[in-house]
């Protein structure tokens, strides 16, 4: 079956939605927004803490975000990416505002503004603790209401479309590579269906499933990327995934973990040990507040030297009633597991959180494929470097949202469908009858990088997770070309791609950098030179 629509958007979250209802309120065409579950499942949704803008110029300004920006990025950050989005925030910020998104104001009916780890002054807009899920909902009610936007839910995005699909031979060199859309899985039919698109849009979340601990739900399999990858864009800085320093350490709920937000520390909250011992005056003066790169090390190597499971988060000396104002849904989540917040230490581990890394766009958000744009967490705009400034991701999404909306409507008129595309050719494959082969495949991804290409590397543990990476796609490929494209399958390969890109790129990275932690490599390159140099 074939399909067209002037845009594609593949993903729906902040992203994809922002994207979505910029180019449809323009009147210029038709849009289809796919998702691979529903709409509030989006890694979006899990977002507590809140959205970083220069909101309040009485006291603060756009060179401290700046600067605070450049220095968590450990100034691996693009300047005119920064400049782009930190500038461009507080019109970001009524965008949402005007699509239905509340913030939290105090008494007076301004913004009640936090701080969190590497900022210097308060400017984190939130809603309580749940700010993440109160984006998504006002989007997703401007997207359902927008008559122009198509919803399809459940729909798997298996490749793009480019000259590769034509019979054209295409390779890291080849020039003005194009996008014409995408080959994408249908829930009721389970067959692959044809997707022309004017111009496609991949917002499509994150990597942490990758990893068996993480902070992100299941379905952030790394899709975009992998498929990017695929069909030869160029990626870039996948070696800088963080690790966000305070889960909720809760064994019999691992995947997804649930995330303590940062603002918690910004609000006072103080890491120790479980013995009451504080434990970061030993690794930064910025406390419990340093950059989260920091913060994550220094928990896991004191878990390491103690032989602890987790550390604590303490609120105990704070006022009781004001942190269940400010954390409703943390109280809530740890009461259910017999802990008082407002009595007791919160236990927590790091867990993948966040990739810097990504498809490489332009200002405009474009990768290097023509009519392919990437926004949101599976992009890679410069922003971040090796280290992502809390906060800084959601107002990043929705300001290349515009940016990208912004340059593909200027474009869009000059392009047109490629109706020679093949439709998905899946003659003399079989169903999959060994799930178990890739429910263990899955299981053994994450085991190889969080144990190998986690917190703290070395060239043998990358090395040791290159080659099993390597085994298992090797397998995966050939069970693949055999049986009939699922969605499970279609993850599989696409998490094992992931996997493989953070590998090759951290092992090329020879120094410490940002969130890229080496025992081998223990200092920055630089710093190396200059102290070889005397």
């Amino acid at each position: 079956m074939i399909q067209k629509f002037d845009f594609l958007v593949i993903g729906g979250g902040i992203a994809g939605m922002s994207y979505a209802l910029s180019v449809a309120n323009s009147g210029k065409g038709k849009v289809a927004l796919i998702c691979k579950t529903s709409l509030d499942e989006a890694n979006t949704a899990k977002a507590q803490g809140g959205v970083a803008a220069v909101t309040n110029l009485a006291l603060d300004n756009f060179e401290k975000h700046i600067n605070d920006t450049m220095v968590a990025g450990d100034y691996i950050s693009d300047p005119e990416a920064v400049k782009h989005v930190i500038c461009n925030a507080p019109e970001a910020i009524k965008a949402l505002v005007g699509w239905g998104v509340n913030f939290d104001k105090n008494k007076n009916g301004e913004y009640d503004l936090h701080r969190e780890g590497g900022h210097s002054d308060f400017r984190i807009l939130h809603h309580a603790d749940d700010t993440g899920f109160e984006i998504q909902r006002g989007l997703m009610e401007a997207v359902r209401k927008n008559k122009n936007i198509v919803v399809l839910e459940n729909h798997y995005a298996v490749e793009i479309i480019t000259q590769h699909h034509l019979g054209i031979e295409v390779t890291r060199k080849t020039p003005n590579i194009e996008c014409y859309g995408a080959y994408v899985l249908n829930p009721e039919t389970q067959k692959v269906d044809t997707f022309l698109s004017k111009v496609t849009l991949m917002a499509t979340g994150g990597v942490g499933a990758v990893y068996s601990m993480t902070s992100n739900p299941v379905i952030a399999t790394g899709d975009g990327i992998a498929m990017a990858y695929r069909a030869k864009a160029t990626v870039k800085d996948m070696e800088f995934v963080q690790f966000h320093p305070t889960v909720l350490y809760n064994p019999s709920e691992t995947h997804p973990a649930f995330l303590i937000t940062e603002a918690m520390r910004g609000y006072g909250a103080i890491l120790r040990l479980p013995d009451g011992k504080e434990l970061m005056q030993k690794y930064d003066k910025r406390l419990s507040l340093a950059p989260r790169d920091i913060v994550a090390r220094a928990i896991d190597h004191e878990m390491k030297i103690h032989g602890l499971d987790h550390v604590c988060l303490d609120l105990t000396h704070k006022d009781a009633e004001e942190t269940k104002r400010h954390f409703p849904h943390i109280y809530k989540k740890c009461l259910s597991i017999g802990i008082d917040i407002t009595k007791e230490y919160i236990p927590v581990c790091p867990s993948a959180h966040y990739a810097c890394g990504g498809i490489k766009v332009d200002l405009n958000g474009e990768s290097s494929i023509r009519r392919l744009y990437a926004v949101g967490e599976c992009s890679c705009t410069g922003l971040h470097g090796g280290n992502r400034l809390a906060s800084n991701s959601l107002i990043e999404a929705v300001v290349y949202a515009k940016s990208a909306s912004e340059h593909s409507l200027q474009m869009v008129d000059s392009y047109s469908f490629n109706t020679d595309v093949p439709e998905w050719n899946d003659e003399g494959t079989m169903t999959n009858e060994e799930h178990v082969l890739i429910t263990q495949s899955v299981r053994e991804v994450g085991e190889i990088m969080s144990n190998y290409v986690g917190i703290v590397r070395s060239d043998l543990r990358l090395k040791r997770a290159w080659d099993r990476l390597d085994l298992l796609y090797e397998e995966t490929e050939r069970l693949f070309k055999r049986v009939t494209a699922t969605k499970d399958i279609c993850e599989l390969r696409n998490m094992i791609n992931v996997g493989y890109l953070i590998t090759r790129q951290a092992i090329e990275r020879k120094e410490s950098r940002g969130l890229h932690y080496t025992v081998d490599y223990p200092k920055h390159a630089y710093d190396q030179k200059q102290q070889e140099q005397g």
